[in-house]
């Protein structure tokens, strides 16, 4: 067994109603001025109302930056940034999905050490910890409550920046499954099967140690077994629970062994059409797993054994079984089969290759790539 090191420096608090914590943690922080990042999506449901009036009602302050959009911007960090230093806030609240967190971490890096987000692009540039910080997920997918990865889209480049720090992580995450039982399908499904994705490729990264294996292994279970049931009715309790703590443990599971081709190829997709982040994930899943399939020293069966929906055991597997078992899932869920079928047009597949191979988790899949591969595989998904 390999060397290995890792630690869980957070706070979390998980479970129905634990909303009703956050005044508490916050005194935690000597927080008397929170700024709550968020997006006009919540807002227009009364998601952002109910955490204001909780934290006023601690006595706290509370000014809220409402304008987050998916694959947030270069320029939408910098209008954060800017208002948090206006106001004087002393923590942030993070409310949402992946890209509320985003912009929440990046405007922790800004307001303690100043400078340009670009700046801190790539691994371990951010040079201490960053503003106090409360995650509170409205879905079960991005993980980004527990994982040290913020990531932009720069306009000017068409590219989807990366800060990798684990000074970014939050010092405390809330989950409260309550908050993602009025998700809509659609956003059920691309979520939950981004978490999937999160633990599948961590779980067969070259970076795997036998923790992440532990936490990668926990959520498959959890989410494998309950997807379906959760998007088919997103009141369903027990399964929303689950779904919210399988994207927690997949979350945590890639923050130690990173991820690998899916997410390399799917950032470059988004930056470039916009595509939702889980939509470009799922897409692109089937293609490189069965790329990767030369490489599985036997993870697959574990992987096929989790999301499958027949549990009778099943005898003398193959990889091509993992990959229609992916194909029938993304197709229960709603998932369009093609890069084609979300907007993508073939010119770009050069540019997005070339992004691609410039991203940190490239190293980590188990099948060396280059760029040619990069392109041949794309061109598959298309």
């Amino acid at each position: 067994m390999k060397d290995f090191s890792f630690k869980i420096p957070q706070n979390i608090e998980f479970g129905l109603g634990s909303l009703k914590k956050l005044p508490e943690i916050l005194r935690e922080s000597n927080s008397d001025h929170v700024f709550l990042i968020s997006d006009r999506g919540l807002e227009s449901i009364g998601v952002v109302k109910k955490i204001q009036d909780i934290i006023e009602a601690g006595q706290i302050r509370c000014t809220a930056f409402l304008d987050v959009i998916p694959n947030p911007t270069i320029a939408v960090v910098d209008t954060a940034a800017a208002l948090y230093k206006e106001c004087k806030a002393t923590s942030i609240v993070a409310l949402g999905g992946g890209s509320s967190m985003d912009v929440a971490k990046a405007v922790g890096v800004l307001a303690n050490f100043g400078g340009k987000i670009t700046d801190y692009e790539g691994n371990h540039k951010v040079p201490g910890p960053i503003v106090p910080m409360i995650a509170i997920p409205t879905t079960a997918g991005t993980g980004s409550e527990v994982t040290a990865s913020a990531v932009i889209t720069d306009e000017s480049r068409n590219y989807k920046l990366t800060v990798f720090s684990y000074e970014i992580l939050p010092r405390y995450a809330i989950l409260d499954p309550e908050l993602i039982m009025t998700a809509p399908a659609s956003i059920a499904a691309s979520c939950g099967i981004d978490a999937l994705i999160h633990a599948m490729e961590a779980y067969i990264s070259n970076n795997a140690t036998p923790f992440s294996d532990a936490m990668a292994e926990k959520a498959m279970e959890l989410i494998g077994k309950n997807i379906r049931r959760f998007v088919a009715n997103r009141q369903d309790k027990e399964a929303a629970c689950a779904m919210m703590a399988g994207s927690n443990f997949a979350g945590i599971s890639f923050a130690w062994a990173r991820l690998g081709n899916v997410h390399a190829m799917s950032h470059p997709v988004s930056a470039y059409f916009n595509v939702p982040h889980g939509v470009a994930n799922a897409v692109i899943l089937p293609t490189v797993i069965e790329y990767n399939a030369i490489a599985d020293q036997g993870r697959y069966e574990k992987i096929y054994n989790y999301i499958r929906e027949k549990k009778e055991p099943a005898s003398d597997f193959r990889p091509q079984m993992l990959i229609d078992e992916i194909r029938k899932l993304n197709a229960d869920l709603g998932i369009p089969k093609s890069l084609s079928e979300v907007g993508v047009t073939e010119d770009k597949i050069p540019q997005m290759a070339e992004d691609a191979m410039k991203s940190g988790n490239i190293p980590a899949n188990p099948r060396q790539s280059t760029v040619k591969d990069m392109i041949a595989l794309y061109k598959k998904a298309f």
